[in-house]
């Protein structure tokens, strides 16, 4: 069944970082190498094509199998492709979450090197100096921006799959309320990214495999924000969800 989106409730300051880490651990420690192999391909798949189109479907597929886990329901690795049932409202839900960042740092990058040829041509290939370390400045300036901007996106995006996969709501509905619980929890969710964002940098000093290592704990960890914040929805019938919604 879908949940109505203006009856949804949430809890306000509801997100406790660490505990939702160790949590994260308790939920997938028994069957942590299936969640490192569901990780490891739903990432692969996910990367295939631009945009990130495959990569809501794997994680709708991700958060299934945590929330079965939850359930103390079975799970097995086909669970992954289970995704793509909700592959349209996921693939909304990832260019909403996508596309605004696309639109800012393309043309961006396109300025800075239209600027810095310009500078170069109008003196004769010995660019001035101050005018270069102006343009840079003005550049950093612009990415510390785009950072923050960044940031604050992949904070209110946290429940955007979730509520896909446990409430069936359209892409858009799932992305809007997203957006009123991540900002009714920013602070806490903000440390809890920060603190699993080490643990995946952490992972990758260590030639990259130690963050598909760590991956599974961060993805189980939202899980239990999520649940913090909206509790689980009743037990889904095994029916394909409706099709994706523009309203």
């Amino acid at each position: 069944m879908s949940f109505p989106f203006n009856e949804i409730s949430f809890n306000r300051n509801a997100v406790q970082p660490i505990e939702c880490i160790k949590g994260g651990w308790e939920l997938i420690r028994s069957q942590y190498w299936l969640f490192v192999g569901m990780t490891v391909v739903g990432v692969i798949i996910g990367s295939v094509v631009p945009l990130g189109i495959l990569m809501g479907p794997m994680m709708c597929g991700i958060y299934l199998a945590l929330f079965q886990t939850r359930r103390r329901q079975p799970i097995e690795f086909g669970l992954l492709f289970k995704g793509f049932d909700y592959f349209g409202d996921s693939v909304i839900a990832t260019l909403i979450h996508i596309v605004p960042i696309v639109v800012i740092v393309v043309p961006a990058y396109l300025l800075f090197y239209v600027g810095m040829f310009g500078m170069m041509a109008a003196s004769n290939g010995q660019p001035d100096p101050g005018a270069m370390l102006g343009l840079l400045g003005v550049f950093a300036i612009f990415w510390f921006l785009v950072m923050i901007a960044i940031i604050v996106l992949s904070v209110i995006f946290t429940f955007a799959y979730p509520l896909i996969v446990d409430r069936r709501l359209s892409g858009l509905n799932a992305v809007k309320l997203s957006i009123r619980a991540g900002f009714a929890n920013f602070w806490r969710l903000l440390g809890m990214l920060i603190l699993t964002g080490l643990m995946t940098f952490v992972g990758v000093l260590f030639c990259y495999v130690g963050a598909f290592l760590v991956m599974p704990i961060s993805f189980a960890a939202i899980a239990t924000a999520y649940e913090q914040v909206f509790g689980l929805g009743e037990v889904q019938p095994n029916l394909p969800p409706p099709p994706p919604s523009f309203t």
